[in-house]
């Protein structure tokens, strides 16, 4: 039944995707569809479906309080992994808004991307890994989708979020491109769509720009090293042309602002030039391309490898970012050991998943869904004397409020 004026139904939102969105673009109707079958949404098209199931998830609720790069609880403006998502999803946004691409599943795999982050952030990944060793290691993104094909319990039919190829298709997105998800028609490909490498780029849009601002707030980066990088450099100058006497931290936060709107506009006009020399005029086209048609100008990818480089050798790996990170992954490794040596303590819901996914994958997906000060606040549960620890939990200070461990998971 056509959708009256006043009726936005899902069959009126699929019509106006083909007549608006580019030929490439991946259309609502034509999702390869879930690995549940479900009833078609009567106002909800499936994209639009899958991003309200991971807003309403468990998984993307505890992202407020997981590290980005400083532990939670640093700062009030500093961001978390779920600020960072939020960020992403906006530069997704406005990525495939122009290049007439689907929004809904750019947002939804930008929603879920971090999904499978665990505490500490990069940190506390590297050290699951580890204790992960023999038993399959550990990897945020493969994480991200046990966490929707598995971990998640909301529905009584099926585990996970039951979520449409497409979106698991870009969650795949470090992995390898061409041994996707199962799917209807049984073809391979090579990349995924161009929504999935929109929220792939947007990722590292976000996340360097805004870590250099994190970086700034926190004091931890001198403008004498910044005035170094090119893309600083060259945003900076015309930053002054436009406001000469702008000076400060307004001035450092324009510039980054300016830095991400001109990544934006750089990866727009780049990757349609790349889209119209490839000839595609179909989602199918574009998964069968040799290389992914969503990049950086080379100018800039230049510039953002220059950047990327002076972060770690300045800022992730600070004294005073890192040796909080890996105290408190100290603490993660003593509790993950400890619930091997005694599953008990994982209590029933957990236990029961032992027999069927084995001991250290269980203890792993738990310990990767916890917050950060749910960890601490479990540390401190399991070792409350304990004078071999790491450091006291009241000696825990962060960067830049003194705010302690303690006072976290009061």
């Amino acid at each position: 039944m056509a959708a009256s004026s006043h009726q936005r139904n899902r069959e009126w939102i699929e019509a106006e995707e083909r007549r608006f969105l580019a030929p490439y673009a991946q259309m609502s109707a034509d999702s390869a569809g879930r690995s549940h079958d479900e009833r078609q949404h009567p106002i909800r098209t499936d994209y639009q479906r899958d991003k309200a199931r991971i807003i309403h998830s468990m998984a993307f609720r505890r992202l407020e309080y997981k590290t980005q790069v400083f532990l939670n609880g640093s700062g009030d403006h500093l961001r978390t992994r779920l600020t960072h998502t939020i960020e992403v999803a906006s530069v997704s946004r406005s990525i495939a808004r122009a290049l007439g691409l689907n929004e809904d599943l750019t947002e939804a795999i930008a929603l879920a991307h971090d999904l499978g982050h665990s505490p500490f952030g990069h940190s506390g990944e590297e050290t699951l890994d580890r204790l992960m060793n023999h038993q399959g290691g550990f990897e945020h993104n493969a994480q991200s989708l046990r966490i929707v094909e598995l971990v998640e319990k909301k529905y009584p039919s099926f585990p996970g979020l039951n979520l449409t190829f497409e979106v698991l298709e870009g969650l795949r997105k470090h992995q390898r491109f061409f041994d996707p998800p199962p799917q209807k028609g049984g073809d391979t490909y090579h990349c995924p769509s161009l929504e999935a490498q929109v929220a792939n780029l947007a990722d590292e849009i976000t996340y360097y720009s805004h870590d250099l601002d994190d970086g700034l707030d926190a004091r931890l980066l001198e403008m004498k090293d910044l005035e170094q990088l090119t893309i600083w450099q060259e945003t900076a100058s015309a930053v002054g042309e436009q406001f000469p006497d702008l000076t400060g931290a307004l001035r450092d936060r324009y510039i980054i602002r300016c830095m991400i709107d001109r990544q934006v506009a750089d990866v727009v006009q780049t990757s349609a030039a790349a889209i119209e020399k490839a000839g595609v005029q179909s989602v199918d086209a574009v998964r069968k391309q040799p290389r992914p048609l969503i990049q950086y100008s080379q100018d800039l990818l230049k510039a953002n490898r220059q950047l990327r480089k002076f972060l770690y050798a300045n800022m992730y790996y600070h004294p005073r970012v890192h040796q909080l990170q890996s105290n408190a992954c100290e603490m993660l490794k003593s509790v993950f050991t400890t619930y091997v040596q005694y599953p008990n303590l994982l209590g029933d819901i957990h236990s029961e998943r032992v027999e069927k996914e084995g001991l250290f994958r269980t203890v792993c997906d738990y310990i990767a869904g916890m917050t950060d000060r749910y960890l601490l606040q479990e540390y401190h549960r399991l070792y409350p004397t304990k004078p071999d620890s790491p450091f006291h939990l009241s000696e825990f200070p962060t960067p830049l409020s003194g705010i302690t461990a303690r006072r976290l998971v009061e």
